[in-house]
């Protein structure tokens, strides 16, 4: 009777300590599958002055200029676009964007973090290129560079000296959507195709079997992503389910990052941006459209 006791003891002190621990962590459920993709304030605080991690600040220079976190270098979110493509929001030729990401002493073994003050918008665009082209040790910061300004860390406005390093291109073809691509996968059931834009812009145009889920609902009031639960409720509800091939765009590339970037914290295996965007699709007579009546 004495050992019995003992044991039903010894269970309840584990059950006492397993649940004091999924208080001070969160319940598994509230967790992103891939937690390591977004880091937060502190963590960051935390990996500023190592060698083999590397801030990237994607705001526009005059931003990055007045103020920045510590050690980061400035790549602009528009400083990746190819101004003379006839399709807007295009970027640049593959070894052009390798060499920036050299030059700013981002190699294979890189722990790259970015961040923007549009709530992750123009920085997962960047996530999302770095994926495409190989680099799989990259993250956003959340938050970003408000809300690191708003606890009052540290700020400097020095431009770091950084060794360039080798960046190899990788090409990661899975990671981008064509528009043929997409003409493939009309009548797929397999694959859910998701426009970003707000719903105005979609019902202005949009590709007949694309699901309108405007990225902006993938934050939070305080512009820091929703928890894990809200997100997969969120995506799961609209159908937007893991075992889909998915693919999401916007009007230019930029926004439809956010979301792409939003699945795969969640661990959706299969993710794809079509870059190119409604831009190219709806500038194409030859793709089918679904056009708002004008008369």
């Amino acid at each position: 009777a004495m050992n019995l006791n003992k044991c039903v003891a010894s269970v309840f002190a584990v059950l006492f300590f397993v649940c004091t621990i999924s208080v001070w962590t969160g319940s598994a459920s509230a967790d992103y599958a891939n937690s390591h993709l977004l880091v937060t304030t502190s963590e960051l605080e935390g990996l500023l002055g190592q060698s083999d991690v590397r801030v990237v600040d994607v705001r526009p220079r005059k931003a990055y200029d007045a103020g920045h976190i510590p050690g980061a270098v400035h790549l602009g979110a528009d400083d990746i676009i190819d101004a003379d493509s006839h399709v807007e929001g295009t970027l640049l030729p593959l070894d052009t964007l390798a060499s920036m990401l050299a030059e700013r002493g981002i190699g294979r073994d890189t722990r790259v973090v970015l961040y923007d003050d549009k709530g992750g918008f123009h920085a997962s665009r960047l996530f999302w290129m770095l994926e495409y082209l190989g680099h799989q040790n990259a993250g956003l910061l959340n938050g970003g560079y408000p809300l690191w300004e708003k606890e009052g860390r540290t700020v400097s406005t020095e431009e770091p000296e950084v060794e360039a390093r080798k960046f190899a291109l990788t090409l990661m073809s899975r990671k981008v959507a064509t528009a043929d691509w997409l003409m493939d996968k009309a009548h797929d059931d397999t694959v859910v195709v998701i426009d970003v834009r707000p719903a105005k812009a979609y019902n202005k145009g949009h590709i007949p079997w694309a699901k309108n889920i405007p990225g902006a609902k993938n934050l939070a009031e305080d512009k820091t992503l929703k928890t894990a639960e809200d997100l997969l409720k969120h995506f799961e509800g609209l159908g937007v389910t893991k075992d889909k091939n998915i693919a999401v765009h916007c009007q230019n590339g930029k926004a439809a990052a956010h979301s792409y970037f939003a699945l795969r914290l969640l661990g959706y295996p299969r993710v794809r941006s079509y870059d190119r965007s409604w831009v190219e699709w709806g500038g194409d007579d030859s793709l089918p459209k679904v056009v708002e009546d004008q008369g």
